[in-house]
């Protein structure tokens, strides 16, 4: 621990992002108070304030890594709590856009296991923290201000347990960095509004995607000879996914998802349907047997949306947010505990400047985290914009032609372990997009679209 003294750092929200982040403030403050509005349970379970826990939560490859370097040892306890490991070409079956993805040993791996469980590892972890410590069942109601309006001192608080009296009267908790990561619904932008300052502006791209899940006992099938099962929807008529993702405990965690408001039921029949009209009957196929152990779990609010933060002209000091607070990504894509874990990483890097004169922690972060969120961002929205019944934006003649040059890789990749592998490296975080550029693979998909033009003309 790297303190300074006295400093102290409040973390308002113990989702993934903002235990991270306690983790890298516990490097460079003496003490870091975590306020939770829920009371913490003390086994993986749900929670009251993760409403979408129970749905899939996958842990991309790069999101691993930084766990795994901020948590050294977590491997063994994943492995010791029942995470699956798995390799992300190899252990899957993967209906993409243009038909079944071929499989091989990739080294694109990760562990699959429930939010629940990965929830409560971090926490366990955190307690062994001198300098962290916990405040749950407790809400913040306002942010404290310097004289000046220029700095934020702190937060006032109220105990859930007690009833709401004038925020005059609450408890104050004072600190050096105040840090917000309570996710989509964050009230940052209406408490700058309050103090004077501009909410920040707002893109928000929505697919209207719902999906369903529900939990199942692994089934003895010889005929299952994968980890997982992966079924993307087909733009621009199948509107349908879905996927087999195993948990800790062998059990299944078993999601469904509909574009352009086309829902997967919650009811068992309707549920089942659903599942057997997708592109592949195969999820219905091996579940329609099993043993249900939950009921059927909906989610509809999935849309993409950025704040920026990196924008305003004027922002107080000792002020921050991460992870959804900023950035909340359709979590049909997997993204959003990685680039919570990326985020996690670039205030890391700031923090380390942080003593340098006339040095600007909220400008430096906001910026470098824009820069980190750009490509996931695209990868999500590029994806979301396919759809002509997408709300919020739409694809310039640049992007559009990504789109083709990536579609064209996705159709090649198929029949090509080398072109599949390269993409699936850049879906999860390890290879940057321009990878798929690299010689050998432009000039694949330059001789696929010259093969195509050629096949046009002669018709």
């Amino acid at each position: 621990m790297s303190g300074t003294g006295n400093s102290h750092a409040i973390v308002i929200g113990s989702s993934i992002s903002g235990l991270l982040t306690a983790r890298v403030l516990a490097k460079h403050y003496d003490q870091v108070t975590i306020v939770e509005r829920d009371c913490l349970p003390e086994q993986p379970q749900a929670r009251p304030g993760v409403p979408q826990a129970s749905h899939v939560h996958a842990l991309l490859t790069r999101g691993l890594e930084i766990l795994l370097q901020l948590f050294p040892g977590l491997e063994a306890e994943l492995v010791a709590a029942g995470a699956v490991r798995v390799d992300w070409i190899n252990d899957w079956l993967l209906y993409g856009i243009w038909g079944l993805a071929p499989r091989f040993a990739s080294g694109v791996q990760s562990y699959t296991c429930s939010r629940h469980l990965l929830e409560w590892l971090i926490r366990r972890r955190l307690k062994e923290f001198q300098n962290i410590r916990w405040q749950e069942a407790t809400q913040v109601t306002e942010l404290l201000f310097d004289v000046n309006q220029s700095k934020v001192i702190g937060v006032k608080l109220r105990s859930r347990n007690q009833a709401k009296t004038e925020n005059d009267n609450l408890p104050e908790l004072e600190a050096e960095l105040v840090v917000d990561a309570t996710g989509r619904n964050s009230s940052l932008p209406k408490w700058l509004e309050i103090n004077g300052y501009d909410s920040p502006q707002e893109t928000v791209i929505n697919s209207f995607l719902g999906y369903a899940s529900r939990w199942y006992q692994q089934t003895e099938n010889s005929e299952f000879d994968c980890q997982g099962i992966i079924i993307s929807a087909q733009p621009p008529k199948q509107k349908r996914g879905g996927v087999i993702y195993p948990v800790e405990g062998n059990r299944w965690v078993v999601t469904l998802s509909g574009i352009a408001r086309d829902y997967p039921p919650n009811d068992e029949a309707g549920f089942l349907e659903f599942a057997r009209s997708l592109q592949s009957p195969i999820i219905y196929e091996t579940i329609k047997n099993a043993q249900p152990l939950s009921e059927i779990y909906s989610f509809r609010a999935t849309e993409n949306r950025l704040r920026h933060y990196e924008k305003l002209s004027k922002y107080p000091e000792g002020l921050l947010a991460v992870g959804d607070a900023v950035c909340a990504f359709n979590p049909v894509y997997g993204q959003g505990m990685t680039v919570a874990a990326i985020g996690a990483l670039t205030l890391d890097e700031c923090l380390s400047r942080k003593h340098s004169r006339n040095y600007h922690l909220s400008r430096d972060y906001y910026k470098q985290l824009a820069q980190q969120l750009q490509i996931p961002w695209l990868m999500a929205t590029g994806e979301d914009l396919r759809w002509s019944t997408t709300s919020g934006g739409q694809l310039n003649a640049m992007s559009r032609f990504i789109q083709g040059y990536i579609d064209q890789v996705m159709r090649l990749g198929v029949d090509s372990p080398q072109l599949h592998q390269r993409f699936i490296q850049i879906a999860h975080l390890v290879k940057p997009p321009s990878a798929l550029f690299a010689p050998p693979i432009l000039l694949q998909v330059l001789l696929s679209f010259s093969r195509e033009r050629m096949r046009l003309h002669k018709e």
